[in-house]
């Protein structure tokens, strides 16, 4: 990525420096050479110029992509917001909603757990929606696996309950542990095991990774702030900015 970057960066700034009009494919190869050590030399006395051209194609890069997250949020809207089988906390009149993709293996989604609930505790008019999207293997999807059974069989307190305790686990997600982690909060946990293998909790699954292919998220923690997508973790103030921008716009 730095390298297509950099590669555009020197064009641009070549294009950019001061020279009489020419066509460049009626140069000599001499004349050819003659440029590109020119080039160079403005380059080197000039390496500001550089650095500005990289900035500048970075946030043109940034603007297209935010531009097309835009659109994407947009033709996904109800399958984000509102498909039926997701977990939805926090305040759920809030003025502003914040979409999770998260993988309970995934290292970063559990730094940001406690910041995203410290976000939605400490605002108080923010509606929180998780999507359960395991792409880090297996145990990642047997995690998940047990959070949605829990929620298709105990509900939506018991979902959180078990929500918070896997995605701070330390030990596998075999059978034997989740039964004992549901158990211990007063939950069926035999019965939970086995609404694992239902088609209804395949759906969920499925659903989520679909939706994640057609907003190209690829990694998580994958959050949609309203209609701004963070794709990645952003520290708790970051959040907080993210937050008033849409609540100003």
């Amino acid at each position: 990525m730095f390298r297509k970057t950099l590669t555009g960066a020197l064009c641009a700034t070549a294009l950019a420096l001061p020279a009489a009009a020419f066509d460049p494919g009626a140069m000599t190869d001499a004349e050819r050479q003659a440029f590109r050590d020119e080039v160079r030399a403005y380059l080197l006395e000039n390496p500001e110029v550089l650095q500005e051209a990289i900035a500048v194609l970075q946030q043109r890069e940034a603007d297209a992509e935010a531009v097309e997250d835009l659109s994407l949020v947009k033709a996904n809207t109800d399958d984000l917001f509102s498909d039926g089988h997701s977990w939805v906390g926090g305040n759920p009149d809030g003025d502003v909603t914040i979409v999770e993709f998260i993988d309970y293996r995934c290292g970063y989604c559990r730094k940001a757990h406690d910041e995203v609930a410290e976000l939605v505790a400490s605002d108080g008019n923010i509606r929180l929606i998780v999507k359960e999207f395991p792409i880090l293997g297996e145990d990642s999807t047997i995690s998940s696996r047990f959070a949605i059974a829990t929620k298709q069989l105990a509900g939506d307190a018991a979902y959180k309950t078990v929500h918070d305790e896997l995605i701070t686990l330390r030990g596998r997600p075999n059978p034997n542990n989740l039964e004992k982690l549901a158990n211990k909060h007063g939950l069926d946990g035999a019965a939970i095991i086995a609404q694992m293998a239902d088609p209804a909790v395949d759906a969920v699954i499925a659903e989520n990774h679909a939706l994640g292919q057609r907003m190209r998220i690829s990694g998580t923690p994958t959050f949609v702030v309203q209609d701004q997508m963070l794709r990645g973790y952003l520290p708790l103030a970051g959040m907080r900015e993210v937050v008033e921008e849409v609540r100003t716009n």
